[in-house]
């Protein structure tokens, strides 16, 4: 997990939000700059070497400018990281070109689980999709909730989907379901970009790990200390990324419906 630093104190509290500051009026420069640059760049960098390769120093050599003149646009690594992570939330706006997953044909078309399952469902698929593109955000979701404008819309979005919606007793029952179903997308997302960082550090994929360690395991499952893991792992069906998350969703969303209220 990398650190995300940021003021604390007075000091914190005294600075205004990234948010709500006008960016600097441009200016001549033989470089010139703008807050969508420097995250272009950023978010260029994450993709290509994770959020350790993420520094101001960094971002200002990629575009040509010293880090000072990068302060003039945001204060901190921490307000880079801010808008780096809504410009993700941007893709995750709106349904992307991209097909649907495997074993998902409603993910984005909405499909027959009624309005607020279709709404979480594609909602989750995208989201999906944009960290298999930018793996380093995962690492970003389950702090602190962004505030930005596109992370605002796509928490309004999935809100008002349930939000009056039969079988939700008012809004902390919405926020109990819209909170788990985040619980499970943090965790599988982590779970599934940490295979694509592995992936990348070692210049193994899993199936090369698997034949690797594959004896390793085969001894220590035939001593028959771990009977359970065993029957898991010579019977249980192992199926590829896509149609795993689909089915833990499907688990997610089902066990929201069976406690609605009477009627929902």
């Amino acid at each position: 997990m990398v650190r995300r630093d940021g003021a604390d104190g007075a000091a914190g509290a005294a600075r205004s939000s990234v948010w709500e500051r006008p960016e600097p009026a441009a200016r001549p420069a033989p470089s010139p700059l703008s807050r969508e640059r420097i995250v272009a760049a950023a978010v260029e960098l994450a993709d290509a070497d994770g959020l350790e390769a993420v520094s101001l120093r960094k971002v200002g050599a990629a575009l040509d400018a010293g880090p000072m003149r990068l302060y003039r646009y945001l204060s901190t690594k921490e307000e880079l990281l801010d808008l780096m992570a809504d410009a993700v939330h941007g893709e995750i706006a709106a349904p992307d070109a991209d097909a649907p997953d495997a074993g998902a044909p409603d993910a984005d078309s909405g499909g027959t689980d009624g309005d607020w399952r279709a709404v979480l469902r594609a909602s989750a698929h995208r989201t999906r999709r944009a960290a298999l593109r930018h793996p380093w955000f995962a690492d970003l979701l389950g702090g602190r909730p962004g505030l930005g404008p596109n992370a605002l819309g796509n928490r309004e979005t999935v809100l008002a989907a349930l939000y009056g919606a039969p079988g939700f007793l008012g809004i902390d029952a919405v926020l109990r379901a819209v909170g788990t179903v985040d619980d499970y997308l943090v965790g599988a997302l982590r779970r599934e970009t940490a295979e694509l960082r592995a992936e990348r550090d070692t210049g193994l994929d899993k199936d090369a790990w698997r034949r690797s360690e594959g004896p390793y395991l085969s001894r220590m499952l035939a001593a028959g200390n771990y009977p359970a893991l065993a029957a898991a792992v010579r019977y249980g069906t192992h199926t590829d990324p896509a149609t795993a998350f689909e089915a833990g969703l499907d688990v997610v969303l089902d066990g929201i419906a069976a406690g609605l209220a009477p009627g929902g």
